[in-house]
């Protein structure tokens, strides 16, 4: 697969991983190299990343808890200072094998360590690999608000090797495939037809359908990439999805969701919405509602938590002068930012996933 070429960076695939791996690393002359791993990718990956560089240099692993519940500044400062204890300079390398908080994390920690040093991404879950490592977003949460404190910086280079996925559990894998149908409903209406019927799915299809999901994100965050405009649409499902996720994140007496489930409720919810304000048509919700409930079941949100959720939104990061903003469909692969959406429209997205 043809290397994607983003402004400041260059995704890589499978067997040309490796070889740009090792061609970067001995022009690059790093000082000292650290793989930032959490306790799964310690175990599962890191033997495979490890023995895939071929000459020896010095490398210092650090690791951290897995799980959204770790993505914050306390694990950041964690490897802040492991980095100072094991000697990283500025011409450092520090290289994020994970999943999305590991690379969220892991660049967010590379930017602002002595003003930053160089990083690399290896994304090891799918939702990493179509998503949360290609674009520059790096990030922690802030309490339950997702992804409130961070900056935009690429990395080096994204390495996606689809052979790290043998690695995850099936609810992982369920996750990334949110993004992958977002991909499709806002940017490419033939890309979503293909995700909608996943039961024939090959490897070879699953490869060839990440590379083109990236290809749509690369193509979105090349024009925008500080998201003035239609980076924008990349947040589709995500004002009320994020607001869900973090509501669930830390409730005492609810399960918490991954990204990719909280993002599928948010996209059938706006979806609604959008055919309250613009010109999605019924058809269409039913069949965003029906591809995505084929692969997300169904999750139960009571009604007398609706307010808190809705509290929630005030916080999402696409707000401006107080207004709540949502990105919306049109029809599946056209999309319309800045919309401001009511109280009410949002309480009714609510009741129409609950009886969807």
């Amino acid at each position: 697969m043809k290397p994607i070429v983003s402004k400041d960076s260059i995704v890589y695939f499978n067997s040309d991983c490796y070889t740009a791996l090792n061609s970067y690393l001995e022009k690059a002359q790093h000082s000292k190299i650290f793989i930032l791993v959490d306790t799964n990718t310690h175990e599962h990956c890191l033997a495979t990343a490890m023995g895939a560089i071929e000459k020896e240099y010095a490398i210092e692993i650090i690791e951290i808890e897995a799980g959204e519940i770790h993505k914050t500044i306390e694990t950041c400062s964690g490897v802040w200072n492991a980095l100072s204890e094991l000697g990283a300079d500025r011409k450092s390398l520090l290289i994020n094998l994970g999943g999305g908080v590991v690379t969220d994390l892991g660049g967010f920690v590379a930017c602002t360590y002595k003003r930053g040093i160089s990083y690399i991404n290896i994304p090891t879950s799918l939702l990493a690999m179509v998503d949360a490592s290609v674009g520059g977003k790096t990030g922690v949460d802030l309490g339950n608000l997702k992804n409130m404190v961070g900056v935009i910086s690429e990395s080096e280079m994204v390495l996606v090797d689809t052979a790290y996925l043998a690695t995850l559990p099936s609810e992982q894998m369920r996750s990334g495939l949110a993004e992958m149908l977002k991909h499709g409903l806002i940017m490419d209406r033939a890309y979503w037809n293909q995700m909608r019927d996943l039961s024939q799915l090959t490897t070879d299809h699953l490869d060839q359908l990440i590379y083109d999901s990236v290809v749509i994100k690369n193509k979105i965050v090349f024009e925008d990439p500080t998201e003035q405009n239609i980076r924008k649409y990349l947040n589709f499902g995500h004002t009320l999805g994020h607001a869900i996720e973090s509501f669930y994140l830390t409730h005492p007496d609810k399960p918490t969701l991954l990204h990719g489930e909280a993002i599928a409720i948010g996209m059938i919810m706006e979806a609604y919405i959008s055919t309250e304000l613009l010109s999605l048509s019924k058809a269409d919700l039913t069949e965003i509602t029906t591809a995505i409930l084929h692969t997300f079941p169904k999750i139960t949100i009571d009604s007398d938590t609706y307010s808190a959720i809705m509290e929630l939104l005030i916080h999402d990061k696409k707000n401006e002068k107080g207004n709540i903003y949502f990105v919306l469909l049109n029809t599946i692969g056209d999309t319309k930012y800045n919309c401001l959406v009511s109280d009410e429209l949002i309480l009714k997205s609510f009741a129409y996933y609950h009886i969807a």
